[in-house]
């Protein structure tokens, strides 16, 4: 697999052939809420999406695009996924993506707690994993994620990683992201 070897048990620090590799293999693995949007199909949909928003913003798309990389990591759990994809592309893509996709899961609590009907607009999967990864946020956990100067971004991205499950949409594929990543790292 990849440019630097193949993916082992962990993801710790993966290069960006490793990257690209894990991410295909997210083409046989289905998202959890039961459609037919594969964790691929995911990915290429949120960068996708973020292209839109941001386009002048390689970091976010390249956050947007491996994300949930740590549901492709063996052994990691929905808890844990965010911080074990952070520190699988914290090398390759530098500390604002990784930073940024750490974040993902907070934003996703920071809304549940700041907008009203947030909650009730998730994907099956995204309310079943809500619990597990702390609920709402408290008012300390709000003041302290606003305060934040990435949180922005991480809500822009957590936006598009709620839309950016839709089944049968057409979007580039995984070929077109390659030069983004290579250029980051």
């Amino acid at each position: 697999m990849g440019d630097n070897g193949p993916v082992g048990e962990s993801a710790t620090g993966l290069g960006v052939g490793e990257i690209v590799d894990l991410l295909a293999t997210g083409a046989a693995r289905p998202l959890r809420d039961g459609s037919s949007v594969s964790q691929l199909d995911h990915a290429l949909q949120t960068a996708a999406l973020l292209e839109r928003e941001a386009p002048d913003d390689r970091e976010l798309l390249a956050a947007g695009l491996v994300h949930d990389i740590g549901h492709l990591v063996p052994g990691v759990g929905d808890d844990a996924h965010a911080g074990a994809a952070a520190e699988a592309v914290r090398a390759a893509l530098g500390d604002r993506v990784a930073d940024l996709v750490a974040l993902h899961v907070q934003a996703k609590r920071y809304l549940v707690a700041t907008e009203p009907g947030y909650g009730a607009e998730l994907a099956s999967d995204s309310v079943a994993s809500l619990a597990n990864q702390g609920g709402s946020m408290s008012p300390d956990e709000v003041a302290a994620f606003g305060a934040l100067p990435l949180a922005p971004a991480a809500v822009a991205l957590r936006r598009a990683d709620d839309s950016g499950k839709v089944e049968g949409l057409v979007v580039r594929d995984l070929g077109h992201w390659v030069p983004l990543l290579q250029g980051l790292s």
